[in-house]
């Protein structure tokens, strides 16, 4: 069942997928009809799941699902994998690779691989203020309150000297 992204309880868990470029326009409401769809026929066992997306900076997709009303089962969580990669081979970008760093320049938001981003860190081309999104929190309240945070208060943080 699709529910709106910001209805969703402080504590519903999160899926973040993170885009190795921005989709366009077209593409990001493309692409953000086709995750409602996939949402409002999500099931476990059987029973509907209760979950909204959201798609910040044209950038990332993030599946919210309320737990309490029915948690995501080994075939659900795959099912939701299978759509990502259906995402990623149609658009030909990037969603799955957790090896990528998404970060603020300015206004900008910009991805790495992780190699290169350490060796920013290490040039000092970016630091311990660098706005970075940290996409391993895991609940909603988390994501609004420690997604988006200097690398000095993420898993970033350890390649800043």
């Amino acid at each position: 069942m699709l529910v709106p992204f910001e209805d969703l309880p402080e504590y519903s868990r999160i899926w973040i997928y993170q885009c190795n470029r921005p989709f366009t326009e077209a593409e990001s409401a493309a692409v953000k009809a086709a995750c409602e769809n996939f949402l409002a026929n999500w099931t476990a066992h059987g029973s509907a799941l209760h979950a909204g997306v959201t798609m910040p900076y044209n950038r990332f997709i993030i599946f919210g699902l309320d737990a309490q009303q029915g948690s995501a089962s080994g075939c659900s969580i795959d099912a939701s994998v299978h759509f990502i990669q259906g995402l990623e081979a149609q658009y030909g970008v990037d969603l799955l690779d957790k090896m990528n760093v998404t970060y603020k320049q300015g206004p900008h938001v910009a991805h790495k691989t992780l190699k290169d981003f350490k060796q920013m860190a290490k040039d000092r081309a970016v630091n311990k203020n660098t706005i970075v999104f940290n996409n391993l929190v895991n609940t909603k309240a988390e994501f609004e309150q420690a997604w988006e945070v200097p690398a000095s208060d993420s898993w970033h943080g350890q390649f800043m000297k």
